[in-house]
């Protein structure tokens, strides 16, 4: 950004909603980070109330008046869960029609049987990769860390070596790859194109789950050898259905959305005529919440009723979905709560006058915001959303695809280094009977090359697009 468009932006932006300087208005920042980092690692809080607490002290630090902190805070709430609450939504009942269905044990089975040897890792991280896509994190590690374990033990492999590929593609997904909700959060933020964020997410996101995955994991074998542990290898969960949905219907039901987002975005490309009848069906059969919610109609017919599903049987499916979303969905609108206070007091403001003499790029920094607050709270989803909100102006600028890179700026850096407290960093830890040690040595610093790598792809990229 050119220092002149740097103060035009600066000179349009709403007028905040307190008068303090940018010393005063830095600390603020810092200190409601700090709540909340304190909050969530000291006290154990919910991370949503960590935020709504945080919000409110960098509100009060920043000199604003209280109910406009608070009005503050619900419209970016209400804002952001508006914006992306159906789409949490929808990927929670997809993802859970894919488990209860067999569909992903289906997929899983048909790599598997295809691959061996030298090419496991490789399988592992195609099987995570396309399973993870309409999964939660914490939901695919769950559906998938059994499936490890098993092929570990049924073909004498390292545990890391198949483990780690796993991971990977698990994490990328997560971090660059939408509709994940964090990916989400930040291109609702930041003004992005989804489309457009989502090409370029895959093309970030292939080079680095391969340097993470199948290549780390020689490394992670060496550094960590142990066997899968007896005690967490589970029956598998499909067992109990009469048949399973097939695999060419349920990988097609998965990647839908994926299709139907990429296309919207090619046929904006290649017509841009936002009145053209063509451009305008793809524009709604593209949107995201279209999109999802097409795959989940078209999984009642190719996951579920293969699967032997009743009518009956379907809307407890529905109502099992959505439960556990419930707190991701609080924290997700608690940061948008976060980040519309971060705005309204100013920091957007001061962040555009700090940066206009700097020479650090713009999605560096994005990147190094995201690090800091990840490595603080140790939720991607929080650094998520908060360094969406700290550097969402300087995206006003900026061409779509580069909009869409600083999006990607900043999942990157939300995975930074997870160490003990990331829920994450636990759920692998325990799954793979590991010591805090070795998990450091291998999760964390798999972590800590995907957000270096794809960080560093981004900035590339940005150089040549």
């Amino acid at each position: 950004m050119t220092r002149l468009s740097v103060e035009m932006l600066a000179a349009d932006a709403p007028e905040p909603i307190t008068s303090a300087g940018h010393a005063q208005l830095g600390i603020a920042v810092l200190a409601g980070i700090a709540v909340i980092v304190l909050l969530i690692t000291k006290f154990k809080l919910h991370a949503f109330l960590s935020l709504t607490i945080g919000s409110l002290a960098l509100g009060a630090i920043a000199g604003a008046p209280l109910d406009k902190v608070l009005l503050s805070f619900s419209t970016g709430l209400g804002t952001t869960v508006a914006g992306v609450g159906v789409l949490i939504a929808l990927g929670a009942i997809l993802g859970k029609m894919l488990a209860d269905s067999g569909g992903a044990d289906q997929i899983v089975d048909t790599i598997l049987a295809k691959a061996g040897g030298r090419s496991m890792p490789w399988a592992m991280v195609l099987i995570a990769s396309v399973i993870g896509l309409p999964l939660f994190f914490e939901v695919g590690i769950v559906l998938l860390i059994p499936v490890v374990l098993m092929v570990a033990k049924r073909g004498n492999y390292s545990l890391m070596r198949i483990g780690i590929p796993a991971l990977a593609g698990l994490s990328v997904m997560h971090g660059l790859v939408p509709p994940h909700p964090g990916p989400l959060v930040a291109i609702d933020a930041v003004g992005a194109d989804l489309g457009v964020t989502l090409a370029l997410g895959v093309l970030v996101a292939i080079p680095t789950v391969i340097i993470a995955g199948p290549v780390f994991s020689k490394y992670a074998a060496r550094w960590v050898d142990v066997p899968a542990p007896e005690r967490m290898i589970p029956q598998r969960a499909s067992e109990d259905l009469e048949k399973r949905p097939g695999f060419g219907a349920t990988l097609f039901t998965v990647l839908l959305p994926v299709i139907l987002m990429l296309a919207k975005a090619l046929v904006d490309i290649v017509v841009d005529d936002p009145e053209n009848p063509v451009q305008r069906v793809f524009d709604v059969i593209g949107a995201p919440m279209i999109a999802l919610l097409a795959s989940v109609l078209v999984g009642i017919f190719t996951l579920l009723r293969p699967a032997g599903f009743s009518k009956e049987r379907m809307s407890p499916l529905v109502e099992k979905s959505l439960a556990p979303i419930a707190g991701i969905l609080l924290i997700v609108g608690a940061g948008g709560g976060f980040k519309q206070t971060l705005i309204d007091t100013g920091v957007g403001r001061m962040v555009l006058d700090i940066s206009k003499d700097w020479s650090i790029p713009a999605l560096l920094l994005a990147w190094l915001i995201a690090v800091a607050i990840r490595l603080a709270t140790g939720s991607a989803t929080v650094a998520t959303v908060s360094a969406a909100g700290l550097v969402a102006p300087l995206a006003a600028d900026m061409s779509t695809t580069h909009a869409a890179l600083l999006v990607l700026a900043i999942g990157a850096g939300s995975l930074f280094f997870s160490h003990v407290n990331d829920a994450g960093f636990w759920m692998v830890k325990e799954y793979f009977g590991l010591s805090v040690g070795q998990n450091i040595k291998t999760w964390s610093v798999m972590e800590t090359i995907i957000s270096v790598v794809a960080g560093g792809i981004v900035l590339l990229l940005s150089l040549v697009i």
